[in-house]
């Protein structure tokens, strides 16, 4: 990436700055410009004009309403380097004021307190393949119902090119260790030193949405590259206040065009026909005549939903099939290759060579004493 030969400095969404060696600059002039950077004064003036005390960065404990789960995912732009709390502010007003109860989710927490709820999974500097080293602890975690996913600054700097594989990877990943979640995937926004990547970048991304649509996946597309300028960037490359203004209007309008990622998923009322019953199972074992045996572990358990693990034995290569009670749904999975019925109630998963021992999270939606059920384990 070329860099001007007259002096100026750039910002790196991580907020450092790099100056190119075209022009010598005096040591001691240098510390006295690092002494005064502008950035501090613009913190300063962000803090007083929200009017309320800017919260640390960094993990706190989560703050919970009980509400559907949102985690906002990215770098720094997610962060709010130069605002606190970004979009996030916006976002949350609009929901409160839109009469929807949510609660964000993450490991980090900062914002300013008219914010009114502070966590978040926004990671300063982070590629892509970051976020997708954590992405699974995190959801597993925090058990979101919907994700509103902005990544892919940071990678511009070296490997743009590989960075849509990156990313159509890393939305697997989200998918399948969640089948039942949804995901909002943001083209980034405005970066001018890099345009020419961001945008071969950008127009990947819809083919990448349409592919995971196809598959049964439901993932949603948000342009945040035209919802903002150059003129909305305080740095060149995270937004000002009005830049995040405009974020947080983009993902408010996706959230409300879906409107079941503002649900914990719960299901429509009951049909006036009663439909026909589901047969039941023990929960310690399958059905007899099964090929191997499904043993269930109870996990930890929360006020609106509960964890499983279930350990098969008999057979390295299985395929089980295990029930909820609606209005319960599976909403997590991991260790295995999960496939969940339309209603997220009937989960089926097979081994993917991470050993014998799955787990799942269930939403309880209100029903808090039913158990998973054991329907099958088979070989193969």
């Amino acid at each position: 990436m070329a860099l001007p030969r007259d002096g100026r400095t750039w910002h790196t969404p991580d907020g450092n700055m790099s100056r190119p060696a075209a022009r010598p600059v005096d040591p001691e002039e240098q510390m006295r410009k690092r002494s005064t950077r502008p950035l501090l004064a613009v913190l300063t003036a962000v803090v007083v004009a929200l009017g309320g005390a800017v919260l640390a960065d960094g993990a706190a404990s989560a703050e919970s309403n009980g509400g559907v789960r949102v985690m906002p995912l990215g770098d720094s732009i997610t962060d709010g380097l130069t605002v606190p709390g970004g979009y996030r502010i916006g976002l949350w007003q609009k929901l409160v004021a839109g009469g929807h109860t949510v609660d964000f989710v993450g490991s980090q927490f900062n914002g300013p307190g008219s914010l009114g709820d502070h966590d978040h999974e926004g990671h300063s500097g982070w590629r892509i393949d970051q976020i997708d080293a954590n992405i699974v602890n995190w959801l597993r975690t925090t058990t979101p119902r919907t994700v509103l996913l902005h990544i892919g600054t940071n990678d511009m700097f070296g490997n743009a090119a590989n960075a849509p594989a990156r990313l159509s990877a890393l939305l697997d990943r989200i998918t399948n260790t969640s089948p039942g979640i949804i995901v909002f995937v943001a083209t980034i926004i405005p970066f001018p030193a890099a345009d020419s990547a961001v945008r071969t970048f950008n127009a990947a991304i819809p083919g990448i949405v349409q592919g995971k649509v196809a598959a049964g996946k439901r993932v949603h597309l948000v342009d945040m590259y035209r919802a903002l300028t150059a003129a909305d960037l305080a740095d060149g490359v995270h937004p000002n206040a009005g830049g995040y203004e405009k974020m947080s209007t983009a993902w408010f309008n996706a959230l409300r065009s879906v409107p079941d990622s503002l649900t914990n998923g719960t299901p429509s009322p009951t049909p006036t026909t009663s439909p026909t019953p589901t047969p039941t199972t023990s929960p310690t074992g399958p059905p007899p005549g099964g090929n191997c045996t499904a043993s269930v572990t109870p996990g930890t358990v929360w006020g609106d939903r509960y964890n499983t693990s279930l350990t098969v034995s008999g057979a390295s290569s299985w395929t089980v099939v295990a029930a909820v009670t609606a209005p319960q749904q599976i909403t997590t999975t991991w260790s295995g290759s999960a496939t969940l019925s339309s209603n997220n109630t009937v989960l089926t998963m097979r081994s993917n060579g991470s050993g014998n021992t799955f787990g799942f999270t269930t939403m309880t939606n209100g029903n808090s004493s039913a158990r998973p059920q054991i329907r099958s384990c088979t070989t193969g």
